[in-house]
């Protein structure tokens, strides 16, 4: 990569095209991508031991951010600690298999060392699986125990409820350690080839929020766990290149419209070596949501939802006989939302949430499946169910909502009675909320626009108790530098057929209002949380208004945490009213004295990257640039569960995926397009781009390509993600920036 674009990049703000000294203040691609990351010391993972006494969290190495160590903290007097040092357990991380790559790449993990934990529910241990094997810490005396020492892979491991067994997947089959005799042994056998005990399918993992295929109860007697059959599912071959050659990966990958991997349940008797199958329709075609215990272990709760994602059956299933029945159904003219808000109750009753009344409310039931009464509602939307304290009667949650209307930007904890009445607000600041089993406790991480990620413990009531991760901006902090420069962004609405669209503005340091500037409009598009928050903007943005430009996001209709409808607008439809909302927002943006009409360009990755091809290929955006990330580029190539959630299948609405298809529009490109995608994707397969880079050839039309050997669906490592960035900064630069106006 050329110097010249770091010179170009910093140009408009030094006042020099040559500048020899630049200002340390200055935010350069090359600290961002470096040690110690410019967030601070953020606590990731953070989990209350079931007491309330202890809080772990993931804490990233100063010396190498892409390792995680895991951290512990009383919640009494007493400083944190570190519980497990990665590297001192285990100093040269070595290979992962192919099966856990793909299970982190589901999860969205990108690091490595201690990258999941879960507690027992008793707080006697802390179960830490490290680069493929099993590490046990006691909570008493810190002792940390080794598990297993094996070439393969144990993935997905669990202590049990009451801390007797710890349990994992190895080479496709269940296994059960007993702690007491260090006796370790098989649950399940048959796991080889096609059939896999134990695991979330792919679709489960990548589209379903379910890692797990495999629930113990409460009592330890029963293990639920899923037995997948991929034989029925299409192989779609795809190379996997790396830097060093190309291999050919055979991979089950269900489309839009093909088969799904067949997928059924079954209760193992841990103590009696027994299993029996849990009934689950004469219908294979169906998908396995949510599995859930009752409280006394006498009940297993199974989520079912039909292949059209249409209807959501909640099963009560008998764990001695593996006998059903439907005690609670949720259906939709478009999709029923997946969500983890199903907690069953002592008397067994359970609190499950829907959208029945067109936004997402809590609702109690009673042991038969009955609807007893509403735990919230009104015109906003409960995004979470946090916890439950039934000796004091009160219902934790999280909404987007502010004296009873809705507020998009906020995300706020609330307490309701189970008797009912109105919600009572318990944090005044927006964040994310982990509260403890019995609710008494919770952890939350706050940022604004001028804070940091911050971490705290309070009691259920809002008290303060202590900071787990302050992270305070002061002089030690790795921002502090470049705070200076550091823009607040603006916040405004615009309105979209009946519906209020949220956005954010954010301008360069030294903005001057009687000049014009360049806009880079970022983008996700899609059925999502949304992007548009009053919180910490990551480091990236600064380096766009760095480089002279105005950075500007719209939540366009079906991102956010909104009404049903607001949602289901794209329904059968996807990239039309998202691109409708977009152009809306670009028409905005030139009616600015301070924009230049001429120069605003987009970049998103993902259902981003489809967004930015569609804009860029949609006259009425007239986009000058784009830069196109891991595009999905015709949806009958992408999965079966996100793609006809929202658009059907390829035969039912054949025209909406025609509308959506980026081949047939690449006549119509408005500006200069650079297309980026990972060579070893198993996501969204590389094809969605070579069939994009063939047809621009076949037209002669000219765009720019960066391709990143043995990468999946993101870039990671500081080292490739300082490339990619230098290359956005570059083409931007040549675009729509500096150089472009010369």
């Amino acid at each position: 990569m050329r110097t010249v674009l770091l010179v170009s990049a910093l140009a408009l703000i030094a006042g020099s095209a040559l500048a020899q000294t630049p200002d340390p203040a200055v935010l350069t691609p090359e600290r961002v991508f470096s040690n110690p990351g410019l967030n601070g010391p953020v606590a990731q993972g953070v989990s209350l031991s079931p007491d309330g006494e202890l809080v772990a969290f993931l804490r990233a190495r100063p010396d190498d951010v892409s390792v995680l160590d895991l951290w512990a903290a009383p919640t009494g007097a007493g400083e944190p600690f570190k519980l497990i040092d990665a590297r001192a357990l285990v100093p040269d991380a070595g290979e992962l298999s192919e099966a856990e790559k793909a299970r982190r790449e589901r999860m969205r993990i990108s690091q490595r060392g201690v990258v999941e934990y879960s507690w027992d529910e008793q707080g006697r241990y802390i179960l830490a699986p490290l680069e493929g094997d099993i590490f046990l810490a006691s909570r008493e005396g810190g002792q940390i125990r080794r598990l297993t020492e094996t070439s393969a892979d144990e993935i997905d491991a669990k202590v049990s409820p009451r801390g007797n067994y710890v349990s994992f997947v190895r080479d496709q089959d269940l296994f059960v350690v007993n702690l007491a005799t260090g006796d370790e042994t098989p649950l399940t056998t048959e796991g080889e080839g096609l059939i896999t005990w134990a695991t979330a399918e792919f679709i489960a993992q990548e589209e379903m929020d379910r890692d797990t295929g495999y629930w113990w109860s409460p009592d330890e007697r029963f293990i639920a766990v899923q037995r997948t059959d991929e034989s029925t599912v299409d192989i779609v071959p795809r190379l996997d290149i790396t830097g060093g050659g190309a291999s050919v990966v055979e991979q089950r990958y269900p489309r839009a419209g093909r088969p799904n991997a067949v997928v059924e349940l079954y209760v193992q008797d841990v103590t009696a070596a027994r299993r029996v199958k849990v009934d689950l329709g004469d219908n294979t075609d169906i998908y396995l949501a949510r599995v859930n215990w009752s409280q006394d272990g006498r009940t297993l709760y199974v989520q079912r939802q039909s292949r059209d994602q249409k209807r959501l059956d909640l099963l009560s299933v008998d764990p001695t006989t593996g006998a059903s029945r439907v005690i609670a159904s949720q259906t939709s003219r478009a999709w029923v939302e997946l969500t983890d808000d199903f907690k069953p109750l002592k008397d067994g009753g359970f609190i499950w949430s829907d959208e029945s009344t067109g936004w997402r409310h809590l609702y109690l039931y009673n042991a038969a499946g009955q609807k007893v009464r509403a735990l919230t509602e009104g015109d906003w939307p409960v995004q979470t169910l946090d916890g439950v304290n039934e000796d004091t009667g009160q219902v934790f949650f999280s909404a987007s909502m502010r004296d009873g209307a809705e507020a998009p930007l906020e995300r706020r904890l609330f307490t309701v009675a189970l008797t009912g009445g109105a919600p009572v607000a318990v944090t005044e600041t927006s964040g994310s909320f982990n509260l403890n089993d019995t609710a008494t406790a919770y952890v939350t991480t706050y940022s604004d626009v001028d804070t940091p990620p911050q971490t705290a413990l309070y009691r259920a009531d809002g008290t303060f108790v202590r900071w787990i991760e302050e992270n305070k901006l002061d002089e030690t902090h790795p921002f502090w530098p470049y705070r200076e420069r550091r823009m607040d962004p603006e916040f405004g609405t615009l309105e979209s057929h009946g519906e209020t669209l949220q956005w954010m503005m954010t301008k360069p340091y030294g903005f001057d209002p009687t000049k014009t500037y360049p806009v880079i409009m970022q983008v996700y598009g899609g059925p999502s949380a949304g992007g548009v928050r009053a919180g910490w903007q990551s480091a990236t943005n600064q380096l766009l208004t760095e480089a002279g430009y105005i950075v500007f996001r719209l939540d366009n209709r079906g991102e956010g945490y909104r009404s049903a409808r607001f949602k289901q607008a794209l329904h059968l439809k996807m990239g039309q009213p998202e691109i409708e909302d977009q152009v809306l927002a670009a028409n905005y943006l030139r009616t600015l004295p301070y924009v230049d009409d001429a120069r605003i360009g987009m970049m998103g990755w993902s259902y981003g990257g489809f967004m930015s091809l569609m804009a860029l290929t949609e006259p009425d955006m007239g986009l000058a640039a784009a830069a196109v990330g891991a595009p999905p580029t015709e949806w009958s190539l992408y999965d079966t569960h996100y793609t006809e959630r929202f658009m059907s299948t390829p035969e039912a609405n054949a025209e909406g995926y025609a509308a959506s298809d980026a081949i047939p529009r690449l006549d119509n490109l408005t500006g200069r397009m650079l297309l980026m995608h990972g060579m070893a994707d198993d996501n969204v397969i590389l094809e969605n781009s070579t069939r994009v880079i063939d047809a621009l050839q076949a037209k002669s039309i000219p765009f720019e390509l960066m391709l990143y050997p043995g990468q999946r669906h993101g870039v990671r490592g500081n080292e490739r993600q300082l490339q990619q960035w230098r290359t956005y900064l570059d083409f931007f630069d040549r675009t729509i920036g500096s150089r472009s106006a010369r």
